[in-house]
């Protein structure tokens, strides 16, 4: 079905707008490139000269040129070995920003009773704080291991399995929308779910709206919102 143009850089398919947000009880966010304007595994290369190494397999993998996300996630972690803690806390502070309109649709969901969950291939070091900055209710991010003894404070280049499981994938992902969906006691069709990878695709084929943000071509040709121009905010011109 052809998209249909609802202003610059906004398009639908699927659907007429408006739709009215208080339909909805569930926002689930991605975080890097999405919620937040970096994708920060490729900026903790960075602090050990391997920013390009990284990110070229980050691109991949959002693009969806990459089969096994898990493996490619490994691989990228594993380039980080050495990076200290407080070389995430300068990427944090220095680097890491809200997207545009990003606290703003948040706290309109808020105002309108929706739950919020970030879901990201990304570390709880970097969801935890965006958790606690938007009042966020629900995360699912992966845990990078930090060396304890001597040099202490520095990243083994590994991750540590948690009790759900060991990454958060695509398929992680879905579950964890599912499963945040039957907590709560609604349908997944009244949830939304905004990302630009290829790693999204699985929630946001589960969400009642799935809304791609300047995304990677795979991932906007089958969502129900194409946002291209302009920041997260635009959704509210789709669902008020």
């Amino acid at each position: 079905m052809p998209f249909q143009d609802i202003a610059p850089g906004l398009q639908v398919q699927g659907f007429t707008p408006p739709l009215a947000l208080s339909d909805f009880k569930l926002i689930a966010f991605d975080m890097d490139s999405t919620l937040i304007n970096i994708e920060c595994v490729d900026e903790i290369a960075a602090a050990v000269g391997k920013k390009a190494e990284v990110a070229a397999i980050t691109e991949a993998a959002m693009r969806g040129e990459i089969a096994d996300y898990k493996e490619s996630l490994r691989q990228r972690v594993a380039l980080l070995r050495g990076v200290t803690v407080a070389d995430l806390e300068l990427i944090y502070t220095q680097q890491l920003q809200l997207n545009p309109g990003a606290e703003h649709l948040v706290r309109a969901c808020q105002a309108a009773g929706l739950k919020v969950l970030l879901v990201s291939g990304g570390f709880t070091f970097f969801t935890d704080r965006i958790r606690d900055r938007l009042g966020i209710d629900f995360t699912r991010s992966n845990v990078l291991e930090i060396r304890s003894g001597a040099n202490c404070g520095e990243l083994t280049g590994r991750m540590v399995d948690q009790p759900w499981g060991d990454i958060c994938d695509g398929a992680e992902k879905r579950k964890m929308l599912l499963e945040t969906c039957a907590q709560l006691g609604i349908s997944p069709r009244q949830a939304i779910a905004m990302g630009d990878g290829a790693n999204d695709l699985p929630m946001m084929g589960e969400a009642g709206l799935s809304v791609a943000y300047h995304a990677k071509p795979k991932v906007r040709e089958q969502a129900m919102v194409a946002i291209d121009e302009g920041g997260l905010d635009r959704l509210l011109e789709v669902v008020r």
